[in-house]
């Protein structure tokens, strides 16, 4: 019989077979976007067994866990890793059509050649095999093996560079990249973890921050250290645009609030936030940057679970904030001065996606090609049909061959093959259409733009030094 994941998983014609084994599968990966720790791949990090490398961190598995009727403790909890391994085990037959199915499959498969099912019959088998492969899979090896051209992580402006700096000089071939993510800069719901953020901060920069304009100066400073050392891509998550700012005048006092301990109104945040937003959008064009939004998660929706493990634990959903007129004004506000940098903005409600898709197109000003990007499906949206939605309404309204391509949003070094999933949904989408003739069938054309979407439209856009392996 053959194994599931096979040669043409999920290309269902000939030309959609053809568009990936000689387009598309050997390119490099240019993932602009992850959450993967830079400590660890500065360590070279070998894994101690199969949950700390697949299951650390990872709330997508921890959602479906519960939904499965698994304890809190085989998440987060106190249970040892082969318990919470079996957890995830008994869980993974439950997972047909969700694509927890298909990637921990793709996984299994790419890095530790595992054709067999998971689940409770086959869990002690795959933990013995796989465990048994790790010693031999550092981090880094893992990036080179995976022909990682770059790899951006997401950092906040208190955080030290030193990693990066211990990354660079180790001599690895992918090119890992820090990205400006100060989102924290503009939280001010609770006064006691602000003031603890920006003494972290100044302790980062080396002098005192005890007004705005020494906020200011602090967070440009590390915009600096940021391009210094090689980054060039800002990033913000948002439940919609920040598009109202305050005054200087009001800033300065929000600021002297918040470290005095007050609490500040649900407003005087937004216009403070809505006012570091713009300093941050003309920092990244005066720097040739581009700006990542992230618009439309709802986050820490289950208010007792957030204060029992925090962020980031699998309790966020799909938000229904209206962003158009919100995204036009920051945009505007930015193009009136001639401020607006490249962009990528990721949309997280599909019904939302024509109205991204066509604001792009209002800011487009003929400087470079796809200068404002429709980006990728994103979080929830990025499985077979959530990517094939995004793709469609980009091809649609915009340029689909400008596109530049998938990244992993994921903070574990086995997602990789995310790409390979991305790329097969594209290759399957086009190869249809050549097969139907609604696109032509001119391998050389429709298979240069799905070369290009993959990596050298990503290489191209984004100005990132590479290794020689990857520069042409």
């Amino acid at each position: 019989m053959r194994p599931f994941i096979h040669d043409d998983f999920l290309l269902h014609s000939d030309p959609a077979q053809r568009l990936y084994h000689e387009f598309a599968a050997d390119q490099p990966i240019f993932d602009y976007h992850n959450h993967l720790p830079p400590a660890e791949i500065a360590a070279d990090h070998v894994f101690g067994d199969l949950a700390e490398i697949w299951l650390g961190g990872d709330h997508y598995k921890w959602r479906a866990m519960r939904t499965n009727g698994i304890a809190e403790r085989y998440c987060t909890g106190d249970a040892s890793p082969r318990e919470k391994f079996d957890a995830w085990a008994a869980t993974v037959p439950h997972t047909l059509r969700n694509p927890l199915y298909h990637w921990s499959a793709l996984e299994l498969k790419r890095y530790f050649d595992i054709d067999t099912p998971l689940g409770p019959d086959s869990a002690d088998e795959i933990w013995t095999t796989a465990n048994a492969r790790l010693p031999s899979m550092s981090v880094q090896t893992i990036l080179q093996q995976e022909k990682v051209a770059v790899a951006c992580t997401t950092d906040d402006p208190a955080d030290s560079l030193d990693t990066h700096a211990a990354i660079k000089a180790s001599g690895i071939t992918t090119r890992v990249y820090p990205t400006f993510r100060p989102d924290k800069a503009y939280g001010l719901a609770d006064p006691v973890a602000y003031r603890a953020y920006v003494e972290k901060l100044a302790t980062t920069v080396g002098h005192d921050i005890t007004t705005f304009d020494d906020l200011l100066t602090a967070l440009e400073q590390r915009h600096a250290d940021f391009h210094a050392a090689g980054g060039r891509l800002s990033d913000h998550g948002l439940e919609s645009c920040l598009d109202r700012p305050c005054s200087l005048a009001d800033a300065r006092q929000i600021f002297t609030q918040i470290l005095s301990g007050k609490e500040v109104s649900a407003e005087q945040q937004f216009g403070f936030g809505s006012l570091l937003m713009l300093e941050f959008g003309r920092w990244d064009a005066k720097r040739g940057w581009t700006k990542q939004l992230h618009l439309g998660a709802r986050r820490n929706n289950n208010q007792r679970k957030f204060a029992e493990l925090g962020a980031d634990t699998g309790f966020d959903s799909i938000g229904d904030a209206q962003q158009g007129p919100a995204l036009a004004n920051y945009l505007s506000a930015l193009d009136a001065t001639n401020e607006l940098p490249r962009m990528v903005v990721y949309n997280l409600n599909p019904s939302d996606n024509y109205m991204i898709a066509t604001m792009m197109g209002n800011f487009q000003d003929g400087s470079i090609p796809g200068k404002l990007q429709f980006g990728t499906g994103w979080w929830f949206l990025d499985q077979k049909e959530g990517m094939e939605w995004q793709m469609n309404a980009l091809s649609n309204l915009g340029l689909l061959s400008r596109f530049v391509g998938m990244l992993t949003d994921s903070r574990s070094f086995l997602s990789f093959p995310r790409h390979e999933y991305f790329r097969r949904t594209l290759c399957n989408l086009l190869g249809a259409e050549m097969a139907n003739g609604e696109l032509p069938d001119d391998f050389e054309l429709v298979g240069g733009m799905v070369r290009n979407i993959c990596f050298a439209n990503a290489r191209d856009y984004f100005g990132l030094e590479l290794d020689p392996t990857y520069a042409s």
